[in-house]
């Protein structure tokens, strides 16, 4: 079989006396072993960006671009357990143990990973306290300054069939404010994090019981897609139910299940700005209002928490989009000094350079978002700015293959049928292009020449002509003037 070596970060983790849970009840602790992955672990792992390369019945593998992110999925993981733990008696716990390396793996043909490097975050897993994080020197090294729980020295450590002893750390959990595990003896209410939050059920308004299924299925997905927010915490969807078909005030809601309304939360701020800005990008008739509203509510968070990088980032967008540019780029390039994996900051960046009239250089900042996020969600529309700089530029073979991949992506984006469209009539390949333009028109129907036009985000005069190019291929495409 084939086989690579690469440096990677591990980390390693098992169900702490997982024989006695299932020996006492092994359906019980299955089902909520498969509760935790769907709404805890497996969604915290795709946020930091994991690979989950095998499972065991208690145990599992995963690796990670980078240390920070292993860690910092580690202790979301933990913390959530606090959560969801509370209350229960000690013996219907799952608690886990956690070990992290960064060494050399030996990965084979089929994505599996073997070598020291596994076997050491194995190791280490097993060093770990009950609810802990234990990690290889070489792994703290690339975190001490990054994160910012406090770590124990344990010094240097024998491990089960590794040659040379290996110096441990342990993270201190709790250490930065967070959470410890209740007393069974003096139950309280935990305190909330970032963003506290319940989906309460949707009501089934056409009142067809055959529908009744869809309006669960919304709040089930809803609080699973929440819950894959970094920080987050929210509500089951078993205890939401508990509210179905129920006339209760909101804030006695909040007050049983300690959620929500935060009107100084950070993230929920930098959430809304962005919120106002894609719907300004969406053509909305108010795209002036809403970007100012970004704009002020993107001020308001900076002013609260200076370093946050995803409001950097919101904020650099809507100067994009408010020809300013060049500003725009600034605030983007800060967001990425906080954070160098924001990689809608790379993609912003490369769709300003085409603003400046420098569209020759989109195309290398789209790339090195697609490197660090080659499945990212945002993907789709990253391509298509990829595709916008080749049509500028007449490079249109090389857009339209752009295209093609941003449509395999995600089809229900009109701007990539639009764009396509632009550079099959600029080929000559008017049938093609008239299905692309209305295949755009369809998902789109209210797009005109005109209403794009208004919208210009610069008075670069060497982007007002280039963007000519794009007006004569979606005339040649049978779009609607005005």
């Amino acid at each position: 079989m084939a086989e690579t070596r690469k440096l990677a970060a591990i980390l390693a983790a098992d169900v702490v006396g997982y024989t006695r849970l299932a020996g006492s009840d092994e359906e019980r602790t299955l089902a909520r072993l498969r509760g935790l992955r769907s709404d805890l672990i497996d969604p915290t792992i795709a946020v930091h960006h994991g690979r989950v390369v095998k499972r065991t019945g208690d145990g599992i593998i995963i690796e990670f671009r980078s240390v920070v992110d292993a860690v910092r999925c580690a202790i979301e993981v933990q913390n959530g357990m606090v959560e969801r733990n509370a209350g229960l008696p000690p013996e219907r716990r799952i608690d886990f143990r956690v070990g992290i390396h960064l060494g050399d793996v030996v990965e084979e043909s089929d994505g599996d990973l073997m070598g020291n490097g596994v076997n050491i975050a194995a190791r280490l897993e097993s060093l770990a306290d009950t609810g802990g994080i234990c990690l290889s020197e070489d792994a703290y090294r690339q975190v001490r300054d990054r994160i910012e729980d406090a770590f124990i020295d344990l010094g240097e450590k024998a491990l089960k069939n590794i040659a040379r002893p290996v110096r441990a750390y342990a993270i201190k959990m709790g250490s930065t404010g967070t959470t410890p595990a209740p007393q069974v003896s003096a139950p309280e209410k935990p305190s909330a994090p970032d963003l506290s939050v319940v989906v309460l059920p949707f009501a089934n308004l056409g009142g067809d019981p055959e529908q009744e299924y869809f309006v669960d299925g919304v709040t089930e997905s809803l609080t699973t897609d929440l819950s894959r927010i970094s920080g987050s915490f929210v509500i089951g969807r078993s205890t939401a139910f508990t509210y179905k078909g129920k006339h209760v005030d909101l804030k006695q809601i909040g007050r049983e299940l300690n959620v929500a309304r935060d009107a100084g939360n950070i993230n929920a701020l930098v959430a809304a700005g962005w919120v106002d800005f894609y719907r300004a990008t969406l053509f909305a008739n108010n795209r002036a209002a809403l970007l100012a509203a970004a704009e002020a509510t993107m001020a308001k968070a900076l002013s609260l928490a200076p370093d946050h990088a995803f409001a950097h980032a919101c904020l650099g967008n809507v100067m994009m989009n408010t020809n300013r540019a060049t500003d725009g780029i600034a605030e983007c390039e800060r967001a990425l000094v906080l954070d160098r994996n924001l990689t809608g900051a790379h993609a912003a960046i490369g769709n300003a350079k085409y603003f400046i009239g420098r569209a020759e250089e989109t195309e290398a900042h789209i790339r090195e978002a697609l490197r660090l996020s080659p499945r990212d969600t945002g993907a789709h529309v990253w391509m298509a700015v990829a595709s916008v700089a080749k049509l500028v530029l007449c490079r249109d073979e090389e857009a339209i293959a752009w295209l093609r991949r941003a449509i395999e992506a995600n089809r229900n984006y009109p701007m990539a049928h639009l764009w396509l469209a632009v550079g099959l009539a600029h080929l000559g390949r008017l049938t093609e292009a008239r299905a692309a333009a209305q295949a755009a028109l369809a998902l789109h129907p209210s797009f005109t020449i005109a209403r794009f036009r208004a919208g210009a985000s610069s008075d670069n005069p060497i982007y007002l002509a280039q963007r000519e190019r794009l007006f004569d291929g979606m005339r040649k495409a049978g779009v609607p003037e005005g």
